[in-house]
């Protein structure tokens, strides 16, 4: 079988994961692979995610593994056999690889919350925002890379058809004029509008709530099919950085609830960005 050239963070993750277990279970790669019937070149390519594995493969390693949890089991298995080849293949050596990865996460979570500080959240922005976003860049985009950009986020809003999400933003991202006045309003009337749909959520964090400072919290957490799968996704200064460790989900899920309870409600952030909207 010929080795992955660019494995997707779906892939990687579940590499992750078997790697996991193995260390869990006190067993070292050559050890697994005996118990396999295969070399320990292969575990390395699996547990890197250059090489796929069967169900029948990866049930073998589990129960080899120790693992009682069948729902884990299954989440793997579902992760292994996956042959989804979504819209974002179609920007693969077009984009860099975060941008497909993220979209892939945003596809195939189970419910997605978000914390945003500086911008609106990307799968509720319009083209004219995306655009403005974009083209500000340095150094500065070409306008056909800028308008693939545009195009690949305008598509993200997929993940938001029927999948239960909920964003926090900050006042600053609303006030923020990224592009013309006009679009500025155009970008709060469209909240407006995700707000009606009931498995839509956005809430506010206003300058002048006391004792805040969460700024630092950005984040997008994507829920996995069961709780050890769910995902951290955070811009830095490399690009995107996607973190799965137990202990740090742990963490972020805190924090969420943190800035989630020094949050206005639904309703009087929605009354918040209706006011804004009329200012501009």
């Amino acid at each position: 079988m010929a080795l992955r050239r660019d494995p997707t963070a779906r892939q990687k993750r579940l590499a992750t994961e078997l790697r996991r277990l193995r260390d869990a279970a006190g067993l070292k790669a050559g050890e697994a692979a005996e118990l396999l019937g295969v070399s320990r070149v292969q575990i390395s390519q699996i547990e890197t995610a250059l090489a796929g594995v069967s169900e029948t493969r990866l049930r073998r390693l589990a129960a080899h593994y120790m693992c009682t949890d069948e729902r884990l089991i299954d989440a793997l298995v579902a992760l292994a056999t996956d042959r989804t080849r979504g819209w974002w293949e179609e920007y693969r050596w077009l984009l860099p690889t975060p941008f497909l990865d993220l979209a892939e996460l945003e596809h195939h979570a189970t419910f997605l919350r978000e914390v945003q500080f500086q911008f609106i959240p990307g799968p509720l922005q319009t083209e004219d925002y995306a655009r403005a976003v974009f083209s500000y860049r340095v150094p500065e985009l070409p306008r056909t890379e800028v308008e693939l950009r545009v195009r690949h986020r305008m598509r993200r809003k997929t993940a938001l058809e029927g999948t239960p999400y909920e964003a926090i933003i900050h006042e600053a991202a609303l006030r923020i004029m990224v592009g013309t006045r006009a679009a500025s309003r155009a970008q709060l009337d469209h909240l407006l509008r995700l707000t009606e749909a009931d498995h839509v959520t956005v809430r506010v964090i206003p300058f002048s709530l006391e004792g805040f400072a969460g700024a630092a919290s950005a984040m997008v957490y994507a829920g996995g099919s069961v709780p050890q799968l769910d995902t951290v996704a955070r811009d830095a200064p490399h690009g995107t950085t996607f973190i799965d460790s137990e202990a740090q989900l742990g963490a972020f899920r805190t924090l969420f609830h943190k800035v989630e309870s020094a949050s206005l409600d639904p309703a009087r952030s929605r009354d918040f960005i209706h006011r804004l909207a009329k200012e501009l």
